[in-house]
Parts: C-alpha cells; sequence; structure tokens
C-alpha cells in the first residue's frame, strides 16, 4: 500500500495515532479484572505494540513508508536504551555468570546454520536473489534491526525482497517472541525438569529491585527535565560522534552499529556515577517509552497482504526458526541453564535490543538490563555472523 493511499500521512499524525495505540493498550492492560488480566496474560501489551501497526498498515489507515519510523529509530530508539544503560547495576548483573553467553552463542549458531538450511529447502520455490533476503533478515536475527540495515546494504537487498522479508520476521519473529513471553508462567517448571539452578538470578533480581525501591523517589520536574536530556541530547551527541570522519566505516561497521556500542560504553560508564540515581525516578520507565514507539514504527514497516504474495518466505522463516530453538535448547540442556537465559539468548540473537529487555523484564524484572546487554552482543557479533550466513546462502544459490 503507497503513502498515498494512507488515511494518516502527516507524520505528526502518525506519531500521534501509535502513541495513541501505547498509551490506550497499557492503560486497558491495567484493568482490575480478571478477564482483561488474562487475556493480557496470553497476548502482552507488547506483542499489540507490533500487531495493531501492523493491521493499521494493512487496512490504510497509516502508511508503510514514513520519515517518521525512521526518525524513531535513529533517535528514539538510541535515547531509549541510554537511559536504561545508565541504570544498570553492573555489579550485581555480572554475578549471573558466563552461562548466560554460551546460551546466548548456541543461540547464534544455530541462525546461522538455519538460514542456509531453510534456504536450501525452499529454493526451488523462491525468487531468485531470495539469498539476499537470507542475509538481511540473518542480521535482524542476530541483534535486530540496526544489524539488518548493516546487512540489507551490504547484500543489496532489492525491495520485492525486502518486503516479504520485514513481514517475515515481524510475524515469525515476534510470533516466537510472544511465545518466550508465555513460557515465563513456566519458568520454575522448566528448571526443575532441566536441574537448573535459578537461586543466584533470583538473588541478583531481588538485590537490584531491592536498591530502586528502598532509594525510589517522587518525579520532579528537575529531575524528569534530566532524564529526557540525557537521554535525547545524550544519544545525539553519541550519534553526531559516531558519525565523525576518523570513525572508520564499513558496510557492517556504519554509523548505527557505532552507535549502539558508544551507547553501551557511556552508559555503562554512567552507571558509576551520580548519573544512576536518575532511575530512582524511573529513568528506565522513561527509556521504554522510547523502545516501545520505536516497535510501533517497525510494526508499521509491514503488511498483512504480502503474506499472499510470499508464503514460502514465512515458510523458511518458520523452519529456520525452528532449528535456532533446537540449537539453543539443546544448549540449555547440555548446560543445565535456567529457562531466563534461554529467554534473554534466543531474544539477544532473534529480537536485539529493543526486545531482549522486555523479555528479560517479564521474566525477572529488575533484570531487563541483562537482556539489554544480550541485545548489545547481538550487535557486536551479529554482522559478522549475518554476513557469514548470507554468504552461504549465497553459495547454495550458486551466486
Amino acid at each position: 500500500m503507497s503513502i498515498g493511499q494512507a488515511f494518516i500521512q502527516e507524520p505528526m499524525a502518525i506519531f500521534a495515532y501509535l502513541i495513541a495505540i501505547v498509551g490506550i493498550v497499557f492503560m486497558l492492560s491495567t484493568v482490575n479484572s480478571k478477564p482483561i488480566k488474562k487475556f493480557f496474560g496470553y497476548l502482552p501489551p507488547l506483542i499489540w505494540m507490533y500487531f495493531l501497526p501492523m493491521l493499521s498498515t494493512t487496512f490504510g489507515i497509516i502508511p508503510q513508508s514514513s520519515d517518521l519510523y525512521s526518525f524513531m529509530g535513529t533517535y528514539m530508539l538510541p535515547a531509549g536504551l541510554l537511559l536504561l544503560m545508565i541504570s544498570t547495576n553492573v555489579p550485581a548483573t555480572f554475578k549471573l555468570g558466563g552461562k548466560a553467553v554460551l546460551v546466548f552463542l548456541a543461540g547464534t549458531v544455530g541462525v546461522v546454520v538455519g538460514g542456509p538450511a531453510a534456504f536450501a529447502l525452499f529454493q526451488g520455490i523462491l525468487p531468485e536473489e531470495a539469498w539476499r533476503g537470507v542475509g538481511a533478515l540473518a542480521g535482524s536475527w542476530i541483534g535486530g534491526s540496526a544489524n539488518m540495515g548493516a546487512m540489507i546494504e551490504a547484500f543489496d537487498t532489492p525491495d520485492d525482497i525486502l518486503s516479504p522479508i520485514i513481514l517475515t520476521d515481524t510475524l515469525v519473529g515476534i510470533g516466537w517472541m510472544g511465545v518466550m513471553i508465555s513460557f515465563a508462567n513456566f519458568q520454575d517448571r522448566f528448571n526443575r525438569w532441566n536441574d537448573a539452578d535459578n537461586a543466584q538470578i533470583k538473588k541478583v533480581n531481588e538485590e537490584i529491585a531491592t536498591d530502586v525501591q528502598r532509594n525510589a523517589k517522587p518525579l520532579q520536574l528537575p529531575q524528569l527535565f534530566g532524564i529526557i536530556a540525557v537521554g535525547f541530547a545524550g544519544s545525539y551527541l553519541v550519534r553526531l560522534f559516531a558519525d565523525l570522519s576518523f570513525i572508520p566505516k564499513t558496510d557492517v561497521m556504519n554509523t548505527s552499529t557505532w552507535t549502539f556500542l558508544i551507547i553501551t560504553a557511556v552508559g555503562i560508564l554512567l552507571s558509576f556515577t551520580k548519573v544512576r540515581n536518575l532511575e530512582y525516578y524511573g529513568a528506565s520507565k522513561i527509556g521504554y517509552l522510547g523502545i516501545y514507539l520505536f516497535l510501533t514504527a517497525i510494526g508499521s514497516q509491514a503488511n498483512l497482504m504480502d503474506i499472499v504474495q510470499a508464503p514460502q518466505f514465512i515458510l523458511m522463516g518458520m523452519v529456520w526458526l525452528s532449528i535456532h530453538i533446537i540449537f539453543i535448547f539443546a544448549a540449555a540442556r547440555l548446560l543445565k541453564a535456567p529457562l531466563f537465559f534461554v529467554a534473554v539468548g534466543s531474544q539477544g540473537n532473534i529480537g536485539g535490543t529493543s526486545s531482549a529487555p522486555i523479555v528479560a523484564s517479564v521474566f525477572q524484572p529488575a533484570l531487563a538490563p541483562v537482556g539489554l546487554l544480550m541485545g548489545i552482543l547481538g550487535n557486536v557479533v551479529g554482522t559478522y555472523a549475518a554476513l557469514l550466513c548470507g554468504q552461504l546462502a549465497r553459495m547454495i544459490a550458486g551466486g
């Protein structure tokens, strides 16, 4: 559907529409009603951040392409991530050990292996240059949308391949995120079955949560402006620095990638200073606002009508994701890892920095930064792993 056919076209009007979706969904989720609580227990607000904008695009309410979506990815997401990073209790987080990283890397291997395998299975019914889309989707599924952008450029993915790839990423990837969120209710049962020790995770979660609760303060106007200034001015300055000519740029290490890497470093450094005290006024909550708005922009770029034109891409994505799931659960079984590590490890790959911290917070409310760190790890290794995945698909295609 073209921009001209959309009912709402002006960027500010689109923004108002999307933020209304966020507000209405979250307000509904807080209604004290058993049926509503049960409904949002199975289909959390996060799912609707993608699905409602996707439906809106499908029915022509908002456009599939807008400068607003680029703005949200360039400025809203980094600001939200920076506010999450400065809120991180790094010493407590490191107490979780390295098992989470090993589970995450197993998921990465599953994506790298699964992409070419699924492509080989469906190659006969896919377009000639579909391997370029495999490279782009690998970028998204090892680190998130920032990596996907780099891979789109690296593999020169054409628009007719990119549209069904975005839809596959949204439907299959977000579908899996919904499953992961629903698993949060079964983590104790899984951990008993897997003989996994969840005690350290609970201890760290309680330590971080207790610190915030003990020092929590009512939000005042000076602190609100301080939080917004740190988030937006800080992330903008980081992006300006990342765009400077002396910073080496490649298809992989582009300005966006450098921005996320530098924001991570700056956020961690600031978390050891008094700037972290902004968390006692709710800095991470405002950070989540930026992330949720970015998620609505991602959902807005998919049109459900594309399923009719390219069902084979959806099938390929389902097989691909299944291979990732096999790898990450096999690693969890071998390592006797708790389900929390599976959730953040998988979303650190498939969801990246935008959804991994949200999934982590569903499992352990105070450990959202752990998910963010997994997403950052996905940004670091994802571009290189995605290049390998795309090249393997290219070899299968005979390119």
